[in-house]
């Protein structure tokens, strides 16, 4: 059996009951990063077998457990935070042992996602969970275009070092979206700041410590709509942006004509004639 079981994204104590006893009873525990995992156990008493299980050696990893695991034997899959599968290693894994008839279990728990969803005061009835943002400009400005046209909050993980790039990425295209940023959930110097998106960039010009969490409030009805009212030179300036970041002309126009007053045709032609 295949056991797969959500641990704490940060304060030790936040752990299930029935994830500790798999955890006990496990013939053994596969982890990303076997010392991060032995801490949660010795913190709670568990002393179990462990094994390396991480992006790197998943594919490897898969061949050599799947017929263990066929042949009857109990593991329990961790991440170093949340549930293994997502944004972490496993769903390899997990599929491989699904489509061998092997029994699985998920065990749910911690969730950086909806901790930070709540926390951020901008959750809704849906949401959109992004992963890990783009590096590049381009592929940030599509994500913006995406955002744009929606009416749902959204969430993303982001490197504290890239953060203070990506925020100020986002408020020269929508400066008035809200956005939450969580910083160090569930630890001692848990910190979550909201705001426009510009005024949220301004705060994070330096890169912060810590692991990062980024709330996009929704579009629309949902309190994004500051953009609704700019000017005519405004919509421009904002098309010409995602243009230069690479999008094309007439998404750009489409995504800004959607946030504000002006009309598409407008903002496509008059884009044009100013480059």
């Amino acid at each position: 059996m295949l056991a797969v079981c959500a641990t704490p994204i940060g304060n030790l104590e936040d752990v299930t009951l029935r994830v500790l006893r798999e955890l006990a009873e496990a013939d053994v525990v596969l982890c990303e990063d076997t010392r991060h995992t032995r801490g949660l156990l010795q913190r709670h008493g568990i002393d179990a077998r462990l094994l390396s299980y991480h992006r790197h050696n998943e594919a490897s990893r898969t061949a050599e457990l799947l017929p263990r695991l066929a042949a009857g034997e109990r593991m329990a899959l961790v991440s170093d935070a949340g549930l293994p599968g997502v944004n972490d290693p496993g769903a390899r894994l997990l599929a491989a042992a699904l489509e061998a008839g092997v029994p699985v279990t998920v065990l749910p728990g911690p969730s950086a996602v909806e901790t930070a969803l709540v926390a951020s005061g901008l959750v809704g009835e849906r949401y959109t969970f992004l992963g890990y943002l783009p590096r590049a400009e381009a592929a940030l400005a599509a994500v913006w275009a995406e955002l744009a046209r929606s009416a749902h909050p959204a969430v993303a993980f982001e490197s504290p070092q890239r953060l203070p790039a990506t925020l100020r990425s986002l408020a020269g295209v929508l400066p008035e979206r809200p956005v939450a940023v969580c910083r160090e959930l569930t630890k001692r110097f848990e910190e979550v700041v909201r705001g426009p998106a510009a005024e949220v960039a301004a705060r994070f010009a330096e890169a912060p410590k810590g692991e990062v969490t980024v709330v996009f409030g929704g579009g629309g009805g949902t309190g994004g709509g500051g953009a609704g009212a700019a000017g005519e030179g405004e919509a421009l300036a904002a098309v010409r942006e995602l243009v230069g970041a690479g999008l094309p002309r007439k998404q750009a126009a489409d995504v800004v004509a959607r946030l504000t007053r002006v009309s598409r045709n407008t903002l496509y032609s008059k884009s044009l004639q100013s480059g």
